[in-house]
């Protein structure tokens, strides 16, 4: 029982760091595009880098405060958050996934999953 506790919680610091990184990369984004001549596509690669550095990082968390099995910590980090997003997508816009977003998508719970790797093999060297 403790065990699943504390990769549940290393999993919950690395969502929320997802969240907080992607609200932060919005928020500065939105201020560009509006106070420039900036189009929204022309940023559009840009901000699929940052979802990617996002994901890395919420998984290198994940892994690090798991300290074991980093794969699976960042899957299921990334698994989460593709979950969440699907949801807001469905229920808030009532649109499904589109084959491009599905291969984001898994892109997103892969790189996630490399983050955790990291992430538990760099806190296994600091000790």
């Amino acid at each position: 029982m403790e065990e699943s506790k504390a990769l549940g919680t290393s999993v919950l610091h690395g969502l929320i760091a997802i969240f907080t990184l992607a609200i932060v990369s919005s928020f500065i984004f939105a201020l560009i595009l509006r106070f420039t001549s900036l189009q929204e596509s022309s940023v559009q690669y840009v901000m699929t880098a940052i979802s990617f550095i996002a994901l890395f990082t919420g998984g290198f968390i994940s892994g690090g405060k798991g300290k074991q099995r980093g794969w699976m910590l960042g899957g299921i980090t990334g698994a989460i958050y593709t979950i969440i997003i699907f949801l807001f997508q469905y229920l808030g816009f009532d649109k499904l996934f589109n084959p491009q977003q599905i291969v984001y998508f898994i892109c997103y719970i892969l790189i996630a999953m490399m983050g955790g790797i990291l992430g538990v093999n760099m806190s296994s060297k600091s000790k």
